[in-house]
């Protein structure tokens, strides 16, 4: 059965562990728990060994088709002809191994995450000890900086504060208590738990084991994560259904043409070599190595603007992304939590700038639009209250590398900065005032306090923390003046409702004049008789440059989620401020937490998901069913995030997206994406390319296609009449694989379209082929077939020999493919770009002129391809039917649009 720990009393929890609170396990029952549960690491993936991945790129019908045939062309002495063939097959698996990459390391991240030592208590001995030999029923003694060595049922703690976001995604650190929780508390509300890879931020603690290595939580991720396939994107899939249809066609052409040309009387060895002619020409042996270095050449633009992708597939998947899961903390905010308000008895302010940078004004809210900043001088409460933030903390703000950086907790951060913005510094003030005693901050106390000296001889308390904590204490508010007045509760209450309803994490600061010289502090001096100076609001803002990319998102019908651990309420408000929905009822009707989800059946959490935009207090399995509830709506899904948490839904999403900059080591190796920046605009460009690519990578086919189909059909329809083939399987091949890579490529460097972001996403089972490109490439075979056809056979009737004959009909196709590629820029439509802004088009087409000139001239050329000089006079037919190529598709493309 299993124990629920937070729920459970630590009395219980003892008897249920076997072990002692105060003296921990003995030895020998340390070394009987270890043989029990073993170490306290987490499984390793297995890592593909390099040959089997190498191998595994000659696993595809197309390419078995081409190793047949060489091997048929070697059976029967064309030894020149399988050297080629082999030869390109070995090109094609090579590139793909290259691109491929190093092998996913997830797991063996997530298992060095508990590497270290720890602080454990055994047999009444208090000891260092390797993380992995930790068992059930140890004593883990934590202490500030300590990184929790495994899951733990707290029985004692002092002011324990432990940062979770890697585990859970709640910006601000959790703080600890040792009682029992509600049993249906969801992980990021366990108070009485600290669980294993999270760190402790403040304060101390000691807790029970009892769980480690793949029984923790991070260890289950480690098994979902293990567990979660990675799917194919819209592109493979559509590329295989491509590459199965195009094996079964070529077997049944083949031996078709094997049998027309056998009954006909023909050599059965020379209806083999057809054949072999026929599959060589049919199959796009060059769309392999395009296609990678196309969605290569997509990497290195994504990188350019600052996302670097891991999987070389995921570039087009991108473009067909129809929903993006973010993460809230540091992709669509700042994660620098921020004082936005502050409220005194007189008036309320809006504090400017965003993050730990000290730089911003301090508005009255009234008139912010066009008033001036506010001299704190002015009012008095209001200097006081951003005094006792910068005195009544211990964290500070540092400027490294041109970058604001936070020492210490991140809400006390938030005060300091806000005081810095009105020109008050620590170091300062303390020399006006000396701190003589600190009570630090307390998850039972609800508040800190600190006792300073002044001048002449007497002393002041100054107090920050929760609103209920403080107002008790308090018996009056401070005026702008300075004066003390009655507290106004149903002013207080309405601001703080206001507050917290526009998600913001509000405190209170006060102070207590005392007479004469006190040393410490007592209870008694923090009991009562505090003056409230103000109440402040801070969050973690928004990054300011998000708001646009979600309406872009919006309007390229992409829809936006957010799928946040953080509180409902605070969710909802940034999702608002964000644009990702519209609030115009309770903060309630727009989010679905947690908790709620746990309630739903699969088929309920497919509607739910497809319905609602924000969720919130989500745990890992919840992420992960949020993904899959999409996915068998049929979207394709984008997942961001940065946690170990995130790990098992970006391995799942189509898209996995994980931050550069605070992500973990696990989130990164899970993930098919690593933004730089961890900035949600940057997804949306990576979208944006990711069109691009799908974009350029269809003109490819487009234009590729055609010849593959009539190169094949000229095989067949020379069989069933019975006369020479007019290009060998040898020609096919140099057409094949040198316009692929000369004259195909520069392609992929066509400029991002304009309207692209104006698209609807294209859907997983839309096919490669539209009735328009198959209609194209009709035409466009049509155009090859007769212009092969009709150069062969009027060489032949000129006195030309075979050879000059199959030479000028290997330099047609080649031709009309040049000219093609310019009609090839757009799908439709003319071009709007000017033909210089892809100047790789006209290198091309000027290199591709150049090797057919030396594939029909140079004698070296001439052995090896079986190919002939040609005449002036045939070239000038050859351009001719090229350029009337080139106007009859241009005119389709006008009447089409």
């Amino acid at each position: 059965m299993h124990i629920q720990w937070h729920s459970s009393s630590v009395d219980a929890v003892e008897a249920s562990l076997g072990t002692s609170r105060t003296d921990g396990l003995s030895d020998d029952a340390a070394r009987e728990r270890i043989a029990q549960y073993g170490r306290n690491t987490l499984p390793k993936g297995r890592i593909e060994h390099p040959i089997l991945r190498f191998l595994r790129q000659f696993h595809a019908p197309l390419v078995y088709i081409l190793i047949a045939s060489g091997v048929v062309t070697a059976i029967i002495g064309g030894i020149t002809d399988t050297s080629v063939i082999l030869g390109v097959v070995l090109l094609n698996a090579i590139i793909g191994f290259v691109q491929e990459g190093k092998a996913i390391s997830s797991l063996a991240r997530l298992a060095n995450s508990v590497v270290g030592t720890a602080t454990v208590v055994r047999g009444g001995v208090r000891m260092r000890l390797a993380m992995e030999e930790i068992v059930p029923g140890d004593v883990v003694v934590l202490e500030s900086g300590d990184r929790v060595p495994a899951d733990l049922r707290l029985v004692w703690v002092k002011d324990l504060a432990i940062a979770e976001s890697s585990l859970t995604g709640e910006s601000v650190p959790s703080e600890k208590q040792s009682l029992p929780v509600d049993a249906t508390s969801v992980l990021a509300d366990r108070a009485s738990m600290a669980y294993a890879s999270t760190v402790v931020t403040r304060g101390a603690g000691m807790g029970l084991v009892v769980a480690t290595g793949k029984s923790t939580e991070v260890g289950t991720i480690s098994t979902l994560l293990n567990e979660a396939p990675s799917l194919q994107t819209p592109l493979t899939q559509q590329i295989a259904r491509f590459s199965n249809v195009i094996l079964v066609a070529i077997l049944l052409l083949a031996a078709g043409t094997f049998a027309v040309g056998v009954m006909r009387g023909e050599r059965p060895v020379d209806m083999i070599m057809a054949a072999v002619a026929l599959s060589v020409g049919a199959i796009p042996e060059g769309l392999p190595a395009a296609v990678t270095i196309i969605l290569a050449i997509g990497v290195n633009r994504m990188a350019r603007r600052r996302a670097i992708v891991r999987s070389l597939p995921v570039v087009e998947t991108l473009g067909s992304t129809t929903v993006i899961c973010s993460d809230k903390t540091g992709t669509l905010t700042e994660n620098q939590m921020t004082v936005v308000g502050l409220t005194t008895a007189s008036a309320e302010y809006i504090v400017q700038g965003t993050g730990y940078r000290p730089e911003g004004d301090i508005l009255l809210r009234k008139n912010a639009d066009a008033a001036s900043p506010v001299h704190i001088g002015r009012d008095v409460a209001l200097h006081e209250t951003l005094r006792v933030g910068v005195l009544c903390s211990t964290a500070s703000v540092h400027q490294v590398d041109g970058y604001w950086q936070a020492l210490g907790d991140p809400t006390e951060a938030a005060l300091v900065v806000a005081g810095m913005k009105a020109s008050l510094h620590r170091d300062v003030e303390q020399e006006l005032m000396p701190l003589a005693d600190v009570v630090p901050f307390s998850s039972d106390a609800q508040f800190m306090a600190t006792l300073h000296h002044t001048q002449p001889s007497g002393s002041r308390i100054y107090m920050k923390g929760a609103l209920e904590a403080l107002l008790p204490r308090c018996t009056m508010m401070m005026g702008q003046t300075g004066s003390h007045e009655s507290l106004d509760m149903q002013t207080i209450t309405s601001h703080v409702e206001t507050m917290s309803a526009e998600g913001l994490r509000v405190l209170a600061c006060a102070m207590k004049d005392v007479d004469g010289r006190l040393e410490e502090l007592s209870a008694a001096d923090l009991s009562g008789g505090f003056v409230l100076t103000g109440i402040v609001g801070m969050v973690d803002p928004p990054r300011p440059e998000v708001r646009a990319s979600i309406a872009e998102c919006h309007r390229a019908g992409v829809g936006v989620k957010m799928i946040t651990g953080d509180h409902a309420i605070t969710a909802v408000a940034i999702a608002r401020d964000l644009g990702i929905i519209e609030v115009a009822g309770h903060p309630s009707e727009y989010v679905r937490t947690g908790r709620d989800l746990e309630q739903l059946s699969d088929e309920q959490l497919e509607d739910a998901a497809e319905r609602f935009s924000v969720f919130a207090r989500v745990t890992a399995e919840q992420k992960l069913r949020l993904v899959h509830a999409l996915q068998r709506r049929g979207h394709v899904v984008a997942m961001t995030g940065d946690g170990v948490n995130d790990a098992p839904a970006l391995r799942t999403a189509n898209v996995g997206i994980a931050m550069g900059g605070t992500g973990t080591d696990v989130a990164k190796d899970a993930s098919d994406i690593v933004l730089t920046d961890d900035n949600f605009t940057t997804i949306v460009a990576a979208v944006e390319e990711g069109r691009t690519v799908f974009e350029n990578l269809m003109k490819f086919i487009v234009w590729t296609i055609p010849t593959n189909a009539a190169e094949g059909l000229v095989i067949l329809v020379a069989v069933a009449l019975g006369i020479a083939l007019p290009i060998l399987p040898i020609h096919i091949l140099w057409i094949n694989m040198t316009t692929a890579v000369i004259l195909g490529l520069p392609l992929a460097f066509e400029p991002t379209p304009h309207d692209v972001m104006e698209r609807r996403p294209r859907r997983m089972n839309d096919s490669l082929f539209s009735r328009d490109i198959l209609m194209r490439t009709g035409l466009m075979v049509l155009l090859l077939l007769s212009s092969g056809f009709g150069i062969y056979f009027w060489e032949l009737s000129s006195g030309s020999t075979l050879v000059e004959a199959q030479t000028a009909a290997a330099a047609v196709f080649v031709v009309i493919q040049t000219f093609y590629l310019f009609n090839c820029r757009t799908l439709v439509g003319p071009s709007t770009h000017p033909i210089t802004s892809n100047m790789t088009v006209l290198y091309g087409a000027a290199l591709m002129a150049l090797l057919q000139l030396a594939f029909t001239y140079v004698p070296f050329f001439n052995d090896v391809f079986r190919t002939a000089p040609l005449p002036l006079t045939s070239w000038m037919y050859i351009l001719a039917c090229g350029l009337a190529s080139y106007v009859i598709v241009s005119i389709e493309k006008v009447l089409r649009r």
